[in-house]
């Protein structure tokens, strides 16, 4: 054998070798290549999205949570105001109720006074009756004398 036509069927053979990857053997590797290449860059956009959705997620999570921390803020600032005007309203309830205690003590205290003012002036003038009797040793009649009585009590 001659070294010129081992190459050339060497060449040929490499050759038919060539044409046979090309056909066959490469388009399925490129596509499953193509495939591959495609599902990562799927997956890349997917996470660049998925990054996105995370991000959008936070900001609306914290504005929810500055939106309910407002809202229990204004909660808390009303259920103080409530409290306040409950507080100033059973003040204003105890001074009313104990300017009503106090008249009514005054009042009371007016009425005994003018009852103790009664009894005295009667006392009294029972007293001078008595006294009376005892100077003149005589009773006096307390029925006949009784407008004369209360005359006097009135002036004392």
């Amino acid at each position: 054998m001659n070294i010129n036509s081992t190459l050339i069927g060497q060449m040929i053979a490499f050759a038919f070798f060539v044409w046979f990857c090309m056909k066959f053997v490469w388009p399925p590797l490129i596509g499953a290549i193509n495939e591959r290449q495609r599902k990562i860059e799927e997956g890349l956009n997917a996470a660049e999205k998925a990054k996105a959705d995370l991000a959008s997620a936070e900001q609306r999570a914290e504005q929810e949570f500055a939106a309910a921390k407002t809202e229990a803020a204004s909660i808390i600032e009303r259920a103080n105001k409530t409290a306040n005007k409950m507080i100033e309203d059973a003040k204003e309830q105890a001074r009313i109720e104990g300017e009503r205690i106090i008249a009514s003590a005054h009042a009371s205290v007016e009425q005994e006074v003018a009852k103790a003012r009664k009894n005295l002036s009667e006392q009294v003038a029972d007293l001078a009756v008595l006294g009376a009797e005892k100077i003149l040793q005589d009773k006096v009649d307390k029925q006949k004398h009784d407008s004369m009585l209360k005359e006097l009590a009135a002036n004392l």
